[in-house]
């Protein structure tokens, strides 16, 4: 797939055509990952996480065109992880108020232990999108390099080796090694705005 798009919309604004059938498999592998983890460090089983990160994604659907960017408020994955979250919830407090065979103290448990976001869940969250959508980034760009200037990039950048280090261990020069960690950066940023452009 291309990453050269023919117009500098971002992918927020793309997700609201709901017919763009790319951006929302982007959309999808970026933060499906990211929404099924939360899923499951609030208590659901893999099936109701599978279940709920798919309500996520329909909720989000349905909502998209409200949502209006605006630095001075959240961010879109801040916004994300509020949809994200208030679905576990009412998922946790439905479960709740069922009468199963077993598990409905524990249920009522996490449900209640969970009322509220905390600053530290929120940055997870973030942190984790953040994560998610960088090896995605770098997983479309990996085919545009010679893979000495990706592993250059690789062992600088991500890896966290010192120039020097990594020139002598790929057998580059000291600016060889600096140009490709630059050009690979400035790359993953470029495709990194295209999706963010709106948050």
């Amino acid at each position: 797939m291309s990453f050269a798009p023919e117009t500098r919309a971002s992918l927020l604004a793309r997700l609201r055509c709901r017919h763009d059938e790319e951006a929302w498999a982007e959309f999808v592998e970026i933060y499906e990952p990211t929404v099924y983890r939360l899923a499951r460090q609030r208590g659901l089983q893999d099936a109701d996480a599978a279940e709920l990160t798919q309500e996520v994604f329909v909720a989000v659907a349905s909502a998209i065109d409200r949502w209006q960017p605006d630095p001075a408020r959240a961010k879109f994955r801040t916004w994300l992880f509020r949809v994200a979250r208030n679905l576990i919830h009412d998922s946790l407090a439905a479960r709740a108020r069922r009468p199963q065979a077993s598990g409905d103290t524990a249920v009522r448990a996490l449900l209640d232990e969970h009322a509220a976001p905390s600053p530290e869940e929120s940055a997870l969250f973030e942190q984790e999108s953040r994560r998610r959508l960088f090896h995605w980034a770098a997983e479309r760009i990996r085919g545009e390099f010679h893979d000495a200037t990706w592993n250059a990039f690789w062992l600088t950048a991500v890896e966290g080796k010192e120039i020097r280090q990594a020139a002598e261990t790929l057998g580059l020069t000291i600016g060889a090694v600096y140009t490709a960690r630059s050009r690979i950066l400035a790359r993953l940023r470029q495709i990194i705005e295209q999706v963010e452009g709106g948050r």
